[in-house]
């Protein structure tokens, strides 16, 4: 029974339920809400583990109408298919569901061979759908793992030279994948592909790129830096950008694009109050904004030349009180919708990629080596 398609009847009137049931009852598993409310709370206990819902819209409590408009904020509508079931046939009303995302509609009496075929024409062609975008999927996170090998490779030589662990970037990239996985959650109104979404926590991963040109001394001084030197660390920022626009390739490269963003404005800060261009706001890329929070995080939870390590409860503290600057409301609201399982989620995350890791560790390894022949 387990392996059936699962279909949640919504309808506050139990005759019409127990028709419904009785048509489909051996080809599917069934669930039932009697109102809006029931079918939310069914929604969110089970997800796509719904494979449509068949939704009466005249009901007490919160309608059918209620339904699709909290399925439209959470972004449900696209992952679980609604077949609109009820007396009500005025065009208007039908046109009302359909601009809402309704897939079909089902009219009162029902005709138990139409409920049938209708019920299994929408699970075939979402089926179709999800194995699609599975493909797809598959396809990004191939050329994904091409990109993260170089991208690892270059961030931990300019890590080396900074005295920090390859890991620092396989980090901030993961805190960016969680926190814009977060925000989109947040802001169902931002259409972001899964594309753009895996080129921006990659990109991250390039943040300080311009760090290779920072005297050693001052990337590795133990102590506070004077204001001169630190005018000069600022200057990583625009050069790093400087160097990923060179590129020839750069025009046509979402990912460089991305980069060259994260790489100029991760020191950017909400109330302008960052470098080198003092934006403000929303001037500054959400990328960059994602990164400037991420990379914050991880040098106060991470031991430095200058510095032991915070906690996380510590870190979290002084961002959230504005100790390391100002950044956006929104992106401080997913930290602390994150808070509690922040560090489990990038100790499990960062280690996924166990080839991409281990490859860290072999450049680290490589570099010290080279270093210890040519001294």
């Amino acid at each position: 029974m387990e392996d059936k398609q699962c279909i949640l009847i919504v309808d506050d009137v139990e005759m019409n339920r127990d028709l419904l049931s009785m048509m489909l009852e051996e080809e599917y598993r069934l669930l039932e809400a009697k109102d809006g409310n029931e079918a939310i709370a069914m929604l969110e206990k089970y997800g796509t583990q719904i494979d449509l819902l068949l939704l009466d819209v005249v009901m007490p409590n919160m309608d059918g109408f209620g339904v699709l408009e909290v399925m439209n904020q959470r972004q449900w509508i696209q992952d679980i298919p609604v077949i609109m079931v009820s007396a009500e046939n005025g065009p208007d009303y039908i046109a009302k569901g359909y601009d809402m995302g309704v897939t079909d509609y089902i009219s009162r009496p029902y005709d138990g061979s139409i409920v049938k075929k209708r019920v299994k024409n929408t699970m075939m062609l979402y089926t179709k759908q999800k194995r699609l975008q599975t493909i797809i999927k598959e396809e990004l996170v191939a050329k994904q793992k091409n990109n993260r090998v170089m991208i690892d490779i270059l961030s931990t030589v300019v890590e080396f030279r900074n005295g920090e662990s390859g890991m620092h970037v396989i980090r901030v990239r993961t805190i960016v994948e969680i926190l814009l996985e977060a925000y989109l959650e947040m802001h169902p109104e931002i259409t972001m592909d899964l594309e753009d979404q895996i080129l921006i926590s990659d990109a991250a991963s390039l943040h300080d790129i311009g760090k290779i040109v920072i005297p050693e001394e001052i990337l590795n001084k133990p102590g506070k830096l004077t204001k001169e030197e630190f005018e000069v660390m600022k200057t990583h920022s625009a050069r790093g950008a400087d160097m990923l626009n060179s590129l020839p390739m750069r025009m046509e490269s979402r990912l460089l694009k991305h980069a060259y963003a994260i790489c100029r404005w991760h020191h950017e800060r909400w109330n302008g109050g960052g470098y080198p261009d003092g934006l403000r706001g929303d001037e500054i890329p959400l990328s960059a904004q994602l990164v400037a929070l991420a990379d914050v995080y991880d040098a106060l939870t991470s031991k430095r030349v200058y510095k032991p390590a915070f906690t996380h409860e510590r870190a979290i503290e002084m961002i959230l009180g504005g100790e390391c600057g100002e950044f956006n409301p929104d992106i401080l609201e997913c930290l602390k919708r994150e808070e509690s399982r922040l560090e489990e989620k990038i100790a499990l995350r960062s280690n996924e990629d166990a080839a991409n890791v281990n490859i860290v560790r072999l450049s680290e390894e490589l570099l010290k080596n080279k270093l210890g022949q040519t001294s």
